[in-house]
């Protein structure tokens, strides 16, 4: 079954690419509260890689769990901090409180206890 954005044009039968598909497929498969970078995501598709997959979550990822496809660094989305911010809560992903001396106090995810291998949960 197709995905339908209503904000990016997706070509005149209304069908994502089928990169953009199996990105998505990916992204929908992971576990609340765990997360996979967008190198995982092209490495697990073999196919692609971190700028393609990112590419896709921008322009299509409004409809899947977006915030669980993240910076490898564990930094959250500029921009939409907040809003993954309570995703992460809500799911319980393991974060990493930020020092006073960060900019915004804005934590990041413990890569290390979040990051999702598609084999676990």
């Amino acid at each position: 079954m197709g995905r339908m954005s209503m904000e990016v044009p997706v070509g005149e039968t209304g069908e994502l690419p089928e990169y953009a598909e199996r990105v998505l497929d990916v992204a929908d498969g992971i576990p609340p509260g765990r997360v996979m970078t967008y190198g995982d995501v092209a490495e697990w598709l073999g196919e692609g890689g971190p700028r393609q997959v990112g590419r896709v979550m921008a322009l299509y990822g409004g409809t899947a769990p977006w915030w669980r496809v993240v910076r490898a660094d564990g930094t959250l989305l500029p921009g939409h901090e907040l809003r993954a911010l309570g995703h992460y809560r809500e799911e319980g992903t393991p974060l990493r409180e930020a020092g006073r001396a960060a900019e915004g106090h804005v934590p990041r995810i413990d890569m290390r206890r979040a990051r999702w291998d598609g084999t676990h949960t």
